[in-house]
């Protein structure tokens, strides 16, 4: 998967939240690296990241694509969400959608936004999936024992998973399956696919 972190927000107000989102994911994997004894050439060799973007993104030059930090979480043993997030657990936590973070595809296809505060106590995430008419999202394989249960809630869904044989999804049709294997999601319908995702891993990350 290849995409960019895009919040949705004003200019300024994007610019700062893009600043905030390199500055926090290079904070956090300094730290989960260090707390894992590795070097940046042990994690390139883990994460199949090249040494000097590993270098970038740690020192908040670089803004990492989905698909890079998908490869660097597994090369870390962590949850996507641990290099995306700040520890700070409350009681309430509203996220309003003005200000939520869009994860989008290079071509603008495909959108994700996490419906989840980024923290470190929670075994699984909940996101809102869009992909619109005619196109598809190729996903690489996640952390060993990772499971996705997907409901689609408007428009029409072709899921392949690993090697197995496309399945068709219509609106109100939830599928549940592993997905430590390559899979892809397809929108062969004229509408845009509205579909809502927990993704369960595990065992607890830390």
């Amino acid at each position: 998967m290849t995409a960019e972190i895009m919040p949705s927000a004003s200019v300024g107000a994007v610019d700062k939240e893009a600043q905030d989102l390199k500055r926090r994911v290079g904070d956090n994997l300094v730290r989960l690296r260090r707390q894992r004894g590795l070097s940046l050439e042990r994690l390139a060799n883990l994460a199949g990241v090249s040494r000097a973007m590993l270098g970038q993104i740690e020192a908040g030059e670089s803004t990492p694509t989905i698909a890079l930090l998908w490869k660097v979480a597994r090369g870390l043993d962590v949850r996507f969400a641990d290099l995306l997030g700040d520890d700070a657990p409350v009681d309430v936590q509203v996220m309003p959608q003005t200000s939520a973070k869009i994860l989008r595809s290079a071509d603008g296809a495909f959108e994700s936004r996490a419906l989840f505060p980024f923290d470190n106590r929670r075994q699984a995430e909940f996101y809102e999936l869009r992909l619109q008419a005619g196109h598809s999202e190729h996903a690489e394989a996640h952390a060993e024992g990772t499971y996705e249960n997907l409901v689609v809630h408007a428009g029409r869904l072709r899921l392949t998973v690993g090697d197995g044989e496309a399945i068709n999804l219509r609106a109100g049709d939830a599928v549940y399956f592993r997905a430590d294997v390559p899979h892809v999601y397809e929108n062969h319908g004229t509408r845009e696919t509205l579909m809502y995702l927990v993704m369960t891993y595990a065992e607890p990350r830390h």
